[in-house]
Order: structure tokens, then sequence, then C-alpha cells
């Protein structure tokens, strides 16, 4: 994984998603592709926040199953962040985009993830959401090396 440099301040730089899981669980694993029923124009760091409530039919994906086996859900906290790089569906009678990609979503395209040792508990929301400075902070002691540029 690359090293991403932040902006320099506390400003507009970085999102929070909130994801039920096992979808957010998948993600520190390698799913590349979250899938949103809306496009969304923000593109940068997002923290990967996994929702209190779970996505109980998931489960029974076997792409899902083979993905979180032996994997702790984590649920209220941030468990990671990535680099959100595009947006888009992909166009009809067209293949998926990835095998995580569900046909007539809006596939929000992830790269540059990194999971946190230990979650930070945190409320999420609906949409992308701005996180506080705190919960920021918290996260980047972490993963110093996305810490902004002296």
């Amino acid at each position: 994984m690359s090293d991403p440099t932040l902006p320099v301040g506390r400003g507009d730089w970085i999102r929070g998603i909130t994801i039920r899981q096992p979808w957010a669980t998948c993600i520190l694993a390698g799913k590349d592709i979250e899938n949103r029923p809306k496009p969304w124009s923000w593109r940068g760091l997002v923290l990967l926040h996994a929702a209190k409530r779970p996505d109980r039919g998931a489960h029974r994906d076997p792409l899902v199953a083979r993905t979180i086996r032996s994997r702790e859900l984590h649920r209220g906290a941030v468990i990671g962040v990535a680099r959100l790089t595009d947006c888009h569906q992909d166009p009809d009678g067209s293949a998926p985009c990835s095998p995580w990609a569900q046909d007539s979503s809006w596939h929000l395209v992830l790269a540059d993830i990194h999971e946190l040792a230990l979650p930070v508990p945190a409320d999420g929301a609906l949409g992308p959401w701005k996180p506080s400075p705190d919960l920021v902070d918290q996260v980047l002691q972490q993963l110093p090396h996305l810490r902004p540029p002296e």
C-alpha cells in the first residue's frame, strides 16, 4: 500500500463513510468497491466506520463468507481509512468492474486501505460525513504515516 500524504490543517480534507458489517470488514480484507444508491462527489480520504446495525443477510453470500472468515466484525467504530478515488456505474450490458460491484448501484472505488489495530468508537451517519478533529486525531495516532506534513 502507498503512504499518502494529507493536506496541512484540519480543514475539509477527510470524510467518514458508514458501512454495515460484514461489508466494512470485507473492505479491510480487499473489497475495492462500496455500493451506494446515489453518486458521491467526494474524492479523497475516508474514515471507514462500521455501523452499529449489521446486514445479517450478507453472510449468506459465499464471497463475503470467505472474505470475513476468522475476522472480528467490529460495530459502532472507525476500523480503517481508505482513499475514495472514483464513483461510477457500470455501463448497461457490460461486465461488473469488480466481483463486489452490484448491478444498478453507484460504485465507490476504494484504494490505499489501512486497517486500524484498535477500532475507535464513534457515531457515523448516512452519506459522507465530516469527522470531528478529535476523532481524526485518534485515528491518526494509529496511522502516523497519514499525518499532515509539517
